[in-house]
């Protein structure tokens, strides 16, 4: 991994883009680079870090026969694709995946991408079209961020970037605030300040450097897939197909001229990865996991499994102190509010792994690939229920579930919750609104409590609305959904950060297109049945790991951080959440300060998140604004 910036301004600066890259020198601590090309009134910056050929000669910015590239992430099939350019007349120096996309755009153009297996951010100068070039690869597993006023355009793998540019202007985006206050992120391709965007996964942007002007392209949507017929074949084919493309997929990853490890959690995912590598190979896989004194945590299954397979296993049980010292660390982590608390125990497995590897594979993808999230379960028992009171659905029914809701609020928050969402549904009745109406899981009581109470934003609308024709089923939507928005913009900047925060890279086998490509066209039923979840990935990992040692209940990585903000952390929310530190322009600071009181008195329910979701709001913006 490593970081990219640039930008097309009349005025170049090395300075500027110097300092520019100097913001991600974490993302890239082996070799800084800033270059101009005034005749192109653009300049490239570039933090390494080396993975693959680890020689001077392939620091970046690289050029190539007028292009120039700055290249975060990685090409795993490079080698394949640099035996086909040779067939075609090309020469290499080097042995860079970086040295092959220059070589491949020369001969395909944007085409390129197509044929790319892995995680990439690039951008590439043409020098003879005047044109610069960005591509994000397919899942959104690398950020690109870019920003458009008044003829400058710049982009970076991280915001801060931009903080160096002098005619960068920190205004805030009020409907990207509104949109974190909904998810606890904010969506692609909105960015928390006006005028800047985040490219979308599987998008190419081409600025046209001469009359400044841009147009962006998708070239890989998840969606193409689902809609696809479901392939007509038996489960047991599925299954080998499936095992087939998961170990070429978990073998592309394993690639790296440094040590590389695995984050290990006990659970089918991560179990799945480490023994399927494992059975390739004679040498012992390095495995991390971290646990927590109290509490319930995956670090004695975790132990279990690496024992099993006979890893190189390191466990490190976490501190109550390590975790609340992260905490008021994590605005500089994240360039945009982020609520994902998980993030915290993120931070913490990276820095232990990244005392002994510098690439560390995660497992992230399979609950959206092979239907994982327990909501999944919960919409499907919707459905069940939505058949048996087909006659009774509409407006009326629903008028009769919301007095119901209404009789059911605190402190049985819960089924108020679960009561409005069966209201949503009951207005709505195509299976694509049905999975819209449970969009974000638990909190619908929360998003009406955040907008009817707390905020003065207008309330977004969704950041997608599929079509119920493209798929069938409520769950295939909300799959979709998922791997579009919420894997993208939560998990996967959650690791790209924590991992970046101590210059480890972070790749995910599971998220390989090839996987999700061929898992969207199976039948439903193959990923879920009988609230069997995950189905065909489980079957695969029995053939390899006892059954009995994984089927328990998921434990997770649990963290008291309600209690710790009543008690050690309570300074955070008094310095951040007040009168004075809340804007009124965004808040009804008398009600925010109202909920504050109740959550200190214990009597919020799972309305307990909008109090982190403020903190992580207020804490990021006296930090970044």
């Amino acid at each position: 991994m490593c970081g990219i910036c640039g930008y097309i301004d009349e005025k170049l600066s090395l300075e500027t883009t110097t300092e520019m890259v100097a913001m991600m020198k974490h993302r890239g601590p082996d070799h800084q680079e800033a270059r101009n090309y005034p005749r192109n009134d653009c300049s490239l910056g570039h933090a390494r870090l080396s993975i693959i050929d680890l020689s001077d000669a392939a620091n970046q910015p690289m050029e190539y026969a007028g292009l120039a590239i700055v290249f975060n992430g990685e090409v795993y099939n490079f080698k394949d694709i640099r035996h086909e350019l040779e067939k075609c007349g090309h020469h290499f120096l080097l042995d860079s995946d970086t040295e092959v996309i220059l070589h491949a755009y020369k001969e395909w153009g944007d085409k390129c991408v197509d044929k790319f297996v892995g995680m990439f951010a690039f951008a590439i100068l043409d020098t003879a079209s005047n044109e610069l070039t960005l591509f994000r690869d397919r899942a959104g597993v690398k950020p690109l961020y870019y920003y458009v006023k008044d003829g400058v355009f710049l982009f970076a793998s991280e915001l801060k970037a931009f903080y160096k540019y002098p005619a960068f202007v920190k205004s805030l985006d009020h409907h990207a605030a509104a949109l974190y206050f909904k998810y606890g992120y904010v969506p692609a391709p909105y960015a928390i300040f006006k005028n800047t965007f985040k490219l979308r996964a599987g998008h190419i942007l081409k600025y046209n450097i001469s009359d400044r002007t841009f147009r962006i392209t998708k070239y890989w949507d998840v969606l193409d897939y689902y809609q696809q017929p479901r392939l007509d074949i038996s489960y047991e084919t599925a299954k080998e197909e499936m095992e087939r493309i998961l170990r070429s997929a978990f073998n592309y990853r394993m690639i790296s001229d440094v040590p590389v490890g695995i984050f290990l959690s006990g659970g089918y995912d991560s179990t799945g990865l480490a023994a399927i590598l494992q059975a390739d190979r004679t040498e012992r896989l390095k495995t991390f996991t971290i646990g927590f004194p109290t509490g319930t945590n995956e670090a004695p299954a975790a132990r279990e499994i690496a024992a099993l397979l006979g890893t190189e296993h390191t466990e490190y049980i976490c501190t109550e102190k390590e975790c609340k010292e992260i905490i008021p660390e994590l605005p500089f982590f994240f360039d945009e509010p982020f609520a994902d608390n998980s993030a915290v125990p993120t931070i913490l497995v990276s820095r232990v792994a990244g005392e002994k590897v510098k690439v560390a594979l995660s497992a992230d993808g399979g609950d959206e690939t092979f239907a994982g999230y327990n909501r999944y379960a919960g919409l499907a028992s919707v459905m069940k229920y939505m058949r048996l009171l087909k006659g009774l659905r509409g407006n009326g029914m629903s008028h009769v579930v919301n007095t119901l809701t209404e009789a059911l609020a605190r402190p049985y928050s819960f089924l108020h919750e679960k009561g409005e969402t069966l209201a949503a549904i009951l207005r709505t009745p195509q299976a694509f609104r049905t999975a819209v109406a449970t969009e974000g899981g638990s909190y619908s009581t929360l998003a009406k409590s955040v907008y009817g109470e707390l905020l003065r934003l207008p309330y977004p609308i969704p950041v997608f609305m599929p079509d119920e024709r493209m798929f069938g089923d409520a769950i295939s939507v909300a799959m979709a959904m998922d791997y579009i928005n919420y894997m993208a913009d939560d998990i996967l900047v959650k690791v790209d950060r924590a991992a970046m925060s101590v210059s480890l890279e972070s790749r995910e086998p599971l998220i390989d297109h090839r996987i999700i490509e061929f898992a969207a066209r199976l039948p439903l039923d193959y990923k879920f049945k009988d609230g069997v979840q995950k189905r065909i990935y489980r079957d695969i990992v029995y053939k390899y790991i006892p059954k009995q040692m994984l089927d328990r209940p998921k434990t997770g990585f649990m963290m008291p951080v309600d209690g710790w903000l009543r008690s050690d952390l309570k300074y955070l929310i008094e310095e951040h959440i007040n009168d004075r530190a809340l804007d009124m322009e965004i808040f009804n600071v008398t009600n925010v300060l109202k909920i504050k009181d109740l959550f200190y008195d214990s009597k919020l329910g799972h309305e307990n998140k909008v109090i982190w979701r403020l903190l992580m709001f207020q804490m990021w913006k006296e930090k970044n604004m």
